[in-house]
């Protein structure tokens, strides 16, 4: 499992009008299932009015069905949130949740257009959707000497570490935090820095 990755850095829509009906996609941070029916419930309760709520959620890295869900609210089986689904699958972006929301025109779309307006404004939405980075933070305690503090703090930027906490007495005790991705890396660079006296400790 990626250790960081693309996620919704805010709430975003886009919306089309095809043949009459409005379409209007909402995307949405969701890191779990149950956060991805809270959003589709404040759809839901925003546009009572609306004839369908078509959802579709990928609550993991991007492109894992390890918890994914979708519903084609009324409209014809497959037409609705399997397309949304693979639009999700396949955008390189993890913890997210679309609600199509269809007023419908008074024109028939057939299965292979409704199929294509689900998934075109899904598309549509994720082509100016804001992200942020998930990063798994991991945290190590790291024992050294005086003599090695300054060359420690100096390679720390090069791994996206900071120090959380330093304690003075007899050596220096550090708690620093870096991206789970990165902590090989750093420890082996702190070994180096210290010339293998930094007693590292991980969680």
């Amino acid at each position: 499992m990626p250790s960081r990755y693309p996620i919704p850095a805010a709430n975003h829509r886009a919306e089309q009008l095809i043949d009459r009906s409005r379409f209007v996609c909402t995307l949405a941070h969701a890191p779990t299932s149950e956060a991805a029916q809270a959003v589709i419930r404040a759809v839901t309760a925003e546009w009572p009015d609306a004839t369908h709520h078509c959802t579709a959620w990928v609550a993991g890295p991007p492109g894992s069905t390890a918890s994914i869900g979708m519903s084609d609210d009324g409209e014809p089986h497959g037409t609705a949130g399997r397309p949304m689904l693979t639009a999700l699958l396949h955008a390189e972006v993890g913890e997210i949740v679309a609600v199509v929301t269809r007023w419908y025109g008074g024109v028939k779309l057939g299965t292979g257009g409704l199929a294509r307006a689900y998934a075109g404004t899904v598309k549509l939405a994720l082509d100016t959707l804001p992200r942020a980075e998930k990063v798994d933070w991991a945290e190590i305690d790291v024992r050294l000497g005086y003599p090695h503090v300054d060359a420690v703090r100096r390679l720390l930027p090069d791994f996206e570490a900071t120090i959380l906490e330093e304690v003075f007495e007899a050596g220096v005790r550090c708690r620093i935090q870096a991206p789970a991705s990165r902590l090989d890396a750093l420890i082996t660079a702190l070994a180096d820095a210290t010339r293998g006296e930094a007693v590292v400790t991980k969680d």
